[in-house]
């Protein structure tokens, strides 16, 4: 940290600021967002962090910013969590095919920009790494811990945080954070080890995302079923619906009907996942919309989650197009247009 640039910053110039914070910026949204589990009420809650680090600015002593900037943005998403605990439920939908039951994720859960990914911000002392601890079913199940349980889970495994400076973050004492963290410990279960699956970006991963895909387009069901792990599961926050079982997931797809020859799918990643923008027809125009995001969970060859987000709006949040043009009527479609 430059001394000179705290000072000017201190003086109130707002370029400094921005220069001193802008290291720890994606890190810190991270932070946000593993602990609240909603990418838009992380960036909101971030901006929050950092108004409140200019304003008391002068309060810093000087020593690490990083701790500093982690102590505020702690304790704001606490406060998030707090004012947010009586938040009204989303009405149930009456959806009763087989295999379905009821949601395991939590309703707010949405996924995360991969692009927005920093740096490894894990320490000597963490469990996770940054990859793990980013992954969709680790963040669904952080939410499933008291906030207090979950700001220490997060801050000394996943942040590497010593007793004592977590202890420092959350205003309380290390006897506290290590009793906590017991707690947290005994009801967290993260349901897989990084060793379980492929390497993010690695070519193991991408052919098992792009056969999934080619099937899901093309509404090949026996090709899904094959790609689908026998304990396959499907969710789709924030509707209450879960689909346990290989068949399961494949009845549902059948039945809700937003798979085909009329899909296009376009790659992207979240969560430091295979996902897929995918886009259907406008009854209206020769164009397809964008309407919602599916993310993958890859398990060595097969697909053991696949947790679909609605909503055109978080699709271009991935950077995607908001529309496509439809796909050629003589272009070949269904399952005959690929070899099995």
């Amino acid at each position: 940290m430059d001394d000179t640039i705290l000072e000017r910053a201190r003086l109130g110039d707002d370029g400094a600021f921005d220069e001193l914070v802008a290291p720890y910026r994606r890190e810190l949204l991270v932070h946000c967002y593993r602990s609240l589990g909603s990418f838009h009420d992380a960036e909101d809650v971030l901006q929050e962090v950092l108004v409140s680090a200019w304003r008391a600015l002068d309060s810093f002593d000087g020593k690490s910013l990083r701790g500093w900037l982690y102590r505020i943005a702690t304790n704001r998403c606490l406060n998030h969590l707090r004012d947010n605990s009586r938040r009204p439920q989303p009405a149930n939908r009456p959806d009763d095919p087989a295999g379905i039951g009821p949601a395991g994720d939590p309703w707010w859960l949405e996924p995360f920009p991969d692009t927005l990914l920093g740096a490894r911000d894990d320490g000597p002392e963490a469990r996770y790494d940054t990859r793990e601890s980013i992954a969709l079913a680790f963040v669904a199940g952080l939410q499933k811990l008291p906030p207090k349980q979950r700001a220490v889970l997060v801050l000394r495994d996943v942040l590497g945080f010593p007793a004592a400076e977590a202890a420092e973050i959350l205003g309380t004492t290390a006897v506290s954070i290590n009793s906590a963290l017991v707690r947290a410990r005994d009801g967290f279960r993260p349901h897989r080890s990084p060793e379980d699956v492929p390497l993010p970006r690695s070519s193991a991963e991408a052919a098992v995302a792009q056969r999934f895909a080619d099937a899901f387009q093309h509404g090949d069901l026996e090709r899904v079923l094959a790609i689908l792990s026998d304990d396959a599961r499907l969710s789709m926050p924030p509707e209450p619906i879960e689909c346990n079982g290989a068949l399961a997931v494949a009845d549902y797809l059948r039945w809700r009907g937003f798979w085909g020859p009329d899909l296009q799918l376009v790659p992207t990643r979240a969560n430091g996942q295979p996902a897929y923008g995918y886009y259907l027809p406008d009854p209206v125009t020769s164009q397809s919309r964008a309407n919602g995001l599916i993310v993958l969970t890859i398990d060595h060859d097969h697909v053991t989650t696949v947790t679909r987000f609605g909503g055109p709006r978080l699709v271009t949040r991935f950077g995607l197009p908001e529309v496509l043009p439809h796909p050629s009527a003589d272009a070949p479609t269904g399952p005959s247009a690929h070899p099995r």
